[in-house]
């Protein structure tokens, strides 16, 4: 596994990636439904679960 996918990003980031708002990301990590880890009063995200849940949420779509 490269160092790339397992890279931790901040809210903003990842809600870049996404396509969301960074408070969206927020709410979405605090009721488990997107994988972060909690440091202090920030989220922090692996690149690889943001990209499989952006890839979970195309399916979603264009099912």
């Amino acid at each position: 596994m490269g160092d790339k996918e397992e890279t931790l990003l901040n809210s903003r980031q990842a809600a870049e990636i996404l396509d969301l708002s960074p408070d969206t990301v927020n709410e979405l990590a605090r009721k488990h439904t997107l994988s972060g880890i909690k440091r202090g009063r920030q989220w922090r995200f692996r690149r690889r679960d943001i990209v499989f849940f952006k890839k979970h949420l195309q399916e979603q779509v264009a099912a």
